[in-house]
Formats: structure tokens, C-alpha cells, sequence
């Protein structure tokens, strides 16, 4: 059973891949609806194909494992800041100015909840003719990449994203200012999404 969670309308850039670039223009549009599992894990959502009305894209989101993985270096470096701080002063100017190192502290507390509204803004859905990816909590942005303005489309996993399970598909077009990128998938689809769009993008510059 899952619970669909809404959130008021903000607004939008769409920015589409075009033969000249990026064309963006903003609008109001709508946040999409998450899923909650039965057990409330904190509103994270799973990479799971949520459709909409009939004609609308199917669209799919990222992983929990990215999510994880962004908290726990948070924690790390805003944690052993706030602690080497906290020491640093206590131990030079006395204990009261310990105290001073309760900011990074604070941000810590503030970016806990913001990592997780960041993580369920991204989304992407494979349609005909493009690929759109979705982004953005106080801007929402959408990106629409025609399959035949694709060059290269290539996955990439550096070693924090290999130890957690994690590659991320990186677009390239004609123009370098609209490239796009998918991050924190699994392997396994960041590998089929890349196939699946070369194969598109050879097909559609072949004119079939």
C-alpha cells in the first residue's frame, strides 16, 4: 500500500535540446507526488515507474541508495567540523567558546531534510521521441532531450558512488551548454538507459 504525498505549486523551467542550444521558459506547474512504503521511511521514495493521466509520461526515480550516500557525507564533514571546532576552541579560548561551533551544527540539521525534498525532485521518463529529466525543489526544471540530438551517452561511477552501489548517465549533445545528467542509479539501468538511448540516437540520426 503506498500513500501519495502532493505538494503545492511552484514554478518551472522547462529547457529543451535543440539544434542552437537550451531554450528555457519558467511556468507554474506542479511537484510530483512521491510514495511512502507501509513502513514510513521518512517519505523515500523508490525507484519506482509512476504513471500519471492517460497520455502523460511514465515517469521513474532515483534510487534511495543516492540519497544514503549524500547524508552520510554530510554527516561526515559538517559532524567532524563541528566536533574538530568544538574541541579547537575549547581547548585554546575555554569551553564557553565552544560554543561557537554550533553553526556547522545547524547546517547539518537544515540539510538533513533538504538532501531528501532534492532527492525526490529528480525524476526522468523515456518518451517517443525525448528523454526528460526532472529537478528542482524551489525551481522545478525540466530538460527535454530529443534522442537525436544525442552524441555520447556515457556511465560514469567515481569510488564513493562504486562503494554504495551507484553510476550515474551522463548525456552529451551538440551544444555542450545542454547536456544532461542522470546521477545515482543502479548499475544495472544506468547500463540498459545507455544503451537503450544509443540505440534510439543512432536509429533517429539514421532517419528510421
Amino acid at each position: 500500500m503506498s500513500v501519495l504525498s502532493a505538494a503545492p505549486p511552484m514554478p518551472t523551467v522547462v529547457s529543451v535540446v535543440g539544434v542552437m542550444g537550451t531554450v528555457s521558459r519558467t511556468y507554474a506547474g506542479e511537484m510530483e507526488t512521491g510514495t511512502l512504503d507501509d513502513a514510513g521511511q521518512g517519505g523515500e521514495r523508490s525507484a519506482e515507474r509512476t504513471a500519471g493521466e492517460p497520455g502523460e509520461p511514465v515517469w521513474i526515480g532515483l534510487p534511495p541508495g543516492l540519497l544514503r550516500m549524500r547524508r552520510l557525507l554530510l554527516v561526515v564533514w559538517l559532524g567532524s567540523m563541528t566536533v574538530g571546532l568544538a574541541l579547537l576552541l575549547g581547548l585554546l579560548a575555554g569551553p564557553v567558546w565552544a560554543a561557537l561551533a554550533l553553526p556547522p551544527l545547524a547546517v547539518l540539521l537544515w540539510g538533513w531534510p533538504m538532501l531528501g525534498r532534492n532527492w525526490r525532485s529528480w525524476r526522468y521518463a523515456e518518451r517517443a521521441d525525448d528523454l526528460l529529466i526532472s529537478r528542482g525543489v524551489l525551481w522545478r526544471e525540466e530538460t527535454v532531450v530529443p534522442y537525436g540530438r544525442m552524441q555520447l551517452v556515457e556511465v560514469t561511477s567515481g569510488p564513493v558512488e562504486r562503494h554504495f552501489g551507484l553510476a550515474s548517465v551522463q548525456l552529451h549533445t551538440a551544444a555542450a551548454a545542454s547536456d544532461a545528467r542522470i546521477p545515482g542509479l543502479d548499475p544495472a539501468e544506468a547500463e540498459r538507459l545507455r544503451d537503450r538511448l544509443t540505440q534510439l540516437g543512432e536509429a533517429r540520426s539514421a532517419g528510421l
